[in-house]
């Protein structure tokens, strides 16, 4: 069966948000037959400039024409439209799902739709989002949260972690990893991970520096030593210890411990529990070097993050 994808744009949306539209489009072109019909909408139809000033075509929206809704975001934040406010709301119980872009939370808070639920946004305007809309739980440091039937992503790029999500929740993981190749992108971070990265922050100049990085990350279960990261970027082992320093001002070693940290926390908030397990997989090795590398780091041991995401999930379920 079918299912329609409709885009949400409105004067202003950001064109980057687009491209949410060629994950399922490149979906389509693994599964057969075609799964998704897609459709950029808004509230009359017609043209709709974006804030880079490229018009787009698009449908009147209408309500029970699409099974999944997504409503863009801006680069400046604007009050919504009454009237695609009101469309929203009248679209939204014959919608299996809905979801957000960005600040396209902003137009859901608007319109009611995040009430009583969790929700991200751009890490930029979350305490904003927060304050305006005092009955939503928003969690800044999240890449994109699923609510039950309403889901929200951080800003930018994250739009695509959250078409590819959506993605794996109708047509399954390996689909979702096969789309993700297609398009040159991460599998997807997962939905708990920090909306910034050790990877991001490190910046590194060096192409081959940034594929020691990528390497790195797929393989953290492994050793990685110094000799490995070089071999693999045909560097000798003190030419890419001292690259390394200068173009991320760290020793290798010290970078992937940030890898692993990071990895490991983005597990446990994703409700792993297990340390033993997520120390095996994270290059740790076993709890007590995990243990300390988080107090050293993080303040706090594994098991606190445990019980605090735990705690979290728990006052999901009570609401």
């Amino acid at each position: 069966m079918t299912a329609r994808i409709g885009l949400v744009v409105f004067p202003g949306f950001q064109v980057l948000d687009l491209a949410v539209l060629t994950v399922f489009e490149a979906a389509n072109l693994i599964h057969q037959p075609a799964h998704y019909e897609v459709a950029v909408i808004s509230h009359s139809g017609g043209m709709v400039r974006s804030s880079s000033g490229i018009d787009v075509a698009t449908r009147a929206m209408c309500e029970g024409q699409c099974d999944t809704l997504v409503i863009a975001g801006a680069t400046i934040l604007e009050d919504p439209e009454p009237a695609l406010i009101e469309s929203l709301r009248k679209a939204s119980p014959a919608t299996r799902r809905i979801a957000s872009t960005c600040t396209g939370a902003f137009i859901l808070a608007e319109a009611g739709l995040l009430d009583e639920r969790r929700a991200t946004t751009h890490w930029a305007l979350a305490r904003e989002l927060q304050s305006r809309y005092p009955r939503i739980k928003v969690d800044e440091d999240k890449i994109f949260i699923k609510d039950g039937p309403v889901w929200t992503s951080a800003g930018m790029t994250a739009c695509l972690d959250l078409a590819v999500a959506l993605v794996e929740a109708d047509l399954g993981i390996e689909l979702a990893k096969a789309v993700a190749r297609k398009l040159v992108i991460y599998h997807r971070r997962s939905g708990g991970q920090s909306q910034f990265s050790a990877l991001s922050e490190l910046e590194p100049n060096s192409d081959r520096v940034r594929e020691a990085l990528r390497f790195a990350r797929e393989h953290l279960h492994e050793s990685l030593s110094v000799e490995q990261l070089a071999e693999h970027v045909h560097w000798s082992p003190r030419h890419f210890s001292r690259m390394f320093q200068a173009q991320t001002g760290m020793a290798p070693a010290k970078a992937i411990e940030k890898l692993r940290l990071e990895t490991a926390r983005a597990m446990i908030e994703d409700g792993h529990s297990s340390i033993a397990k997520i120390a095996a997989i994270t290059g740790f090795g076993d709890e007590e070097r995990m243990r300390r590398a988080f107090i050293r780091t993080l303040g706090q041991p594994p098991k606190s993050f445990v019980h605090q995401a735990r705690a979290k999930q728990d006052n999901v379920y009570l609401n």
